[in-house]
């Protein structure tokens, strides 16, 4: 795209939230070639295009396997199953996550216990986690969100023996806390290569990575009906392969991430030189020792809903992650929670505001998006 004019209210070309063609244009060639070769051989299903991302993603993760999986929701489910956890247990995870790390908890048989973020960085509280754990707790998520890790160090220091670490790694694909990256520091990890991730497929797509043999056992025979011999099930499990022409699209991503990473960091950068200094934009913190790879570039801002009507009337494809925290949702409200509850969670749910961003994008863009939103915000 080309944004000759960054003056409010002009007449230009819409700026998505995320722009896909960008990417898609580097890969096209390489992914043509791939399903050409996988329609070729006619091996759709866990083929060696499937085995070589799984090492491929594995070693870049700091993982000893990668397990490819239809989607992050089953990732997560499998990732809990695989270790043991279901009926009569009980795994905390924080109220302002995707719907998806609560579902996974119900559908492999426990019960979500929430707990509040941090205000500053909006991840789980540590604090808040120690409070909660008790007789029942099996598990706790952490939630890597927007594109950088959740404090698993201190998270590691307040579970108790029995209490396992596990990542939702959906959202931080190459990020690292303190030099240990995303889907590496967890007993397990389950990640989404949803196609907005990171890290996208050209479809849904998922992986579960741990440096547990067993665990990876469990995922690889769960993943597939329970078994890893054609019509040898020892256990129930469920039907959640990575399919080939998926593999060859990450395949050929994977190879470029670093560098998209890179990207994303200049372009958040440029956010906060745009933004910077304003009281009414409230620019996204970052956790010491994180670095973060800007799945999402999220603000805080009064007003937030006729913001953000008024940016995407103007062309400006912001959106909200996200609006309810899971506490607030109709699905969980068997779990008795309420307004008031999560205090820091609801007030950020208010207030949040995800600007575009993507690799590729312009600072011609970028201008615009914040000329976009100063408007906005002065409209009274």
């Amino acid at each position: 795209m080309t944004v000759t004019d960054a003056t409010p209210g002009s007449v230009t070309t819409p700026i998505p939230l995320v722009d896909l063609a960008v990417q898609h244009a580097q890969v096209a060639a390489e992914v043509e070639e791939g399903w050409a070769r996988v329609v070729g051989q006619g091996s759709f299903i866990l083929g060696p295009d499937v085995a070589a991302f799984e090492r491929d993603f594995a070693a870049f993760s700091g993982a000893a396997h990668c397990i490819g999986v239809a989607n992050g929701t089953d990732a997560l489910e499998l990732a809990l199953r695989a270790r043991g956890i279901g009926p009569g247990d009980e795994v905390i995870l924080p109220a302002n996550t995707f719907i998806a790390t609560a579902e996974a908890v119900t559908r492999a048989g426990a019960r979500p216990v929430l707990v509040d973020c941090d205000p500053d960085h909006l991840l789980i509280d540590p604090a808040a986690v120690a409070a909660r754990i008790d007789e029942s707790t099996r598990a706790v998520m952490a939630v890597h969100l927007y594109g950088q890790m959740a404090p698993v160090d201190a998270l590691a220091e307040v579970l108790p023996d029995g209490v396992e670490l596990i990542e939702d790694a959906a959202q931080s694909q190459g990020a690292t806390h303190h030099g240990r990256r995303s889907g590496g520091v967890g007993t397990v990890a389950g990640t989404s290569f949803y196609p907005g991730k990171n890290l996208g497929a050209y479809g849904d797509a998922g992986a579960v990575l741990t440096s547990d043999d067993e665990t990876a056992a469990a995922v690889r025979s769960l993943r597939a009906h329970g078994g890893t011999q054609k019509y040898r099930h020892d256990v129930a499990g469920m039907n959640s392969r990575l399919d080939s022409l998926q593999a060859v699209v990450l395949s050929a991503k994977l190879a470029r991430l670093a560098g998209w990473n890179e990207q994303r960091r200049a372009a958040a950068a440029r956010y906060d030189e745009l933004l910077g200094g304003r009281d009414d934009v409230g620019l996204p913190a970052t956790l010491p020792g994180n670095v973060h790879v800007w799945h999402l570039y999220v603000v805080r801002v009064p007003r937030r809903d006729a913001v953000l009507a008024r940016l995407n009337a103007a062309g400006i494809g912001a959106g909200i992650h996200y609006p309810q925290p899971v506490h607030l949702l109709g699905a969980y409200a068997h779990l008795g929670y309420g307004p008031g509850d999560f205090p820091a969670a609801e007030a950020a749910a208010g207030e949040i505001l995800s600007l575009p961003l993507f690799p590729g994008i312009t600072g011609d863009q970028q201008a615009r998006v914040a000329a976009e939103l100063v408007a906005a915000l002065e409209a009274g």
